[in-house]
């Protein structure tokens, strides 16, 4: 399984395959002819409270494993089951981009989603 995270404000590339928006809102400035996103299940993003929470703090990268257990939490909740099942299913077809307009995907929602749907494990 191959599953990428990419900024959606990169150009999309041949080995993208499927492209995953995995934030709440559309990113700013970037149509939708640019982003050739694919899906966007917006029930697999972080709460509003947990964005903010994140964000609030003065250096995000020292609350990083805090935020990955808050969002693999709100990833265990019933709501979020069917669509990360889903998102499991189409990442085993075939190659994955998951894009995000974080300022710094690797300490992002989009790495903590990348590592489980790689893994295997459950949140």
């Amino acid at each position: 399984m191959t599953v990428r995270v990419r900024r959606v404000y990169e150009p999309p590339e041949p080995d993208d395959g499927v492209r995953v928006l995995v934030d709440r809102l559309w990113p700013r400035g970037l149509s939708k002819d640019a982003a050739q996103v694919h899906e966007w299940p917006k029930a697999l993003t972080p709460s509003t409270e947990l964005r903010r929470w994140y964000h609030s703090q003065e250096d995000p990268a020292d609350t990083y494993e805090e935020f990955r257990r808050r969002y693999e939490a709100e990833l265990a909740a019933p709501e979020a089951a069917e669509p990360l099942h889903a998102l499991r299913e189409l990442a085993a077809k075939g190659p994955t981009t998951l894009v995000t307009a974080a300022r710094a995907p690797e300490q992002s929602h989009a790495s903590v989603l990348a590592g489980l749907l790689t893994s295997g494990r459950e949140p």
